[in-house]
Order: structure tokens, then sequence, then C-alpha cells
């Protein structure tokens, strides 16, 4: 709904249904950053040995897009999956023609893909950015996973540490 005075637009305030759907999409979209940034920390091996075998950072950066887009259009297409589902039960208890929309199916995947390319964006980045070097040593470096290095290169790890000694 928008607000006027003297046909001027003052504000825009939303529907209760309008509010639900924005809160829908910004959840969407913070699951979709939270689990590409996920992503990014656990794979940083993969990305500093790729980083180190020659890809860019825009291979990087466009692998990383690639995921939280195919991510969010999973989701969207899940999504609208239901509705369709939802709607189709509905009508069919109802005794009435089943029609959905072009534009609700089509709008939801396009607004799917658009939280998907936002949301996705920053992670990206910030895998793109991340140094070859740092990425592999910041693996090697957790206590958790490798305890010492042998002059061969064989990874020792606590248990096999303590059992030999």
């Amino acid at each position: 709904m928008i607000t006027e005075a003297h046909g001027i637009p003052l504000a825009v305030s939303l529907t209760g249904g309008q509010r639900n759907d924005a809160v829908a999409l910004l959840v969407g979209a913070v699951g979709v950053a939270n689990i590409v940034v996920i992503s990014v920390h656990e794979r940083r091996s993969e990305i500093g040995l790729r980083r180190a075998l020659g890809a860019t950072k825009g291979h990087i950066r466009i692998q990383f897009l690639a995921e939280a887009t195919l991510l969010a259009l999973a989701g969207g297409a899940a999504g609208v999956a239901a509705g369709a589902a939802a709607t189709a039960i509905y009508a069919t208890a109802n005794h009435w023609a089943i029609v959905i929309p072009t534009t609700a199916w089509a709008g939801g995947l396009a607004a799917t893909l658009l939280i998907g390319v936002i949301a996705g964006l920053m992670p990206a980045i910030r895998a793109a950015r991340m140094s070859p070097t740092r990425a592999l040593w910041s693996v090697l470096r957790r206590p958790a996973n490798v305890h010492a290095i042998t002059a061969a290169g064989l990874v020792i790890s606590t248990e096999q540490q303590s059992a030999g000694s």
C-alpha cells in the first residue's frame, strides 16, 4: 500500500501477506549465505589447491556463485512445486479448476534466482580473494588434522604418534 499526500508517494507499507513473503525471502537468503560461507570455510584446501594449480580468482568466484544460485533454485523449485501441489489439492477438494498463473511460479523462481545470486556474492568474492598458500597452510595448521609432517612428507596424526612412541 502506498501512502500519498497531494499525489506524491510518502511511504510504502506492506500488507500482512507481503511482510510474510519478505521475511521468508530474507530467511532464505540468510540460509543460502550461511551454507555458502560454511562451504568456503570447509573447502579452503580445495580452493588453495585449485588456485595453486592455476585457477583464477574468477574461476573460484564463478564456482561458488553458481553453487549458491543452484542451491537457491533447487529450494525455490521445491517451494513452487509444494505450492502448486497445495493449490491443486485445495482446488480439487473444492471442485474448482486448477489455475496456477505463470507469473506466480515464474516470479517465485526469479525471486529465488535473485536471492541466490545476492546471498552467494560475498562468500564467492571472499573465496576468490583467498591466498592459495594461506588456504593450504590453514588446513595443515589445524591441530585436529595434523600434528607432524615427517621428512618424507607423511602426515602423522595424534593416534599414530602416540601408538608409535
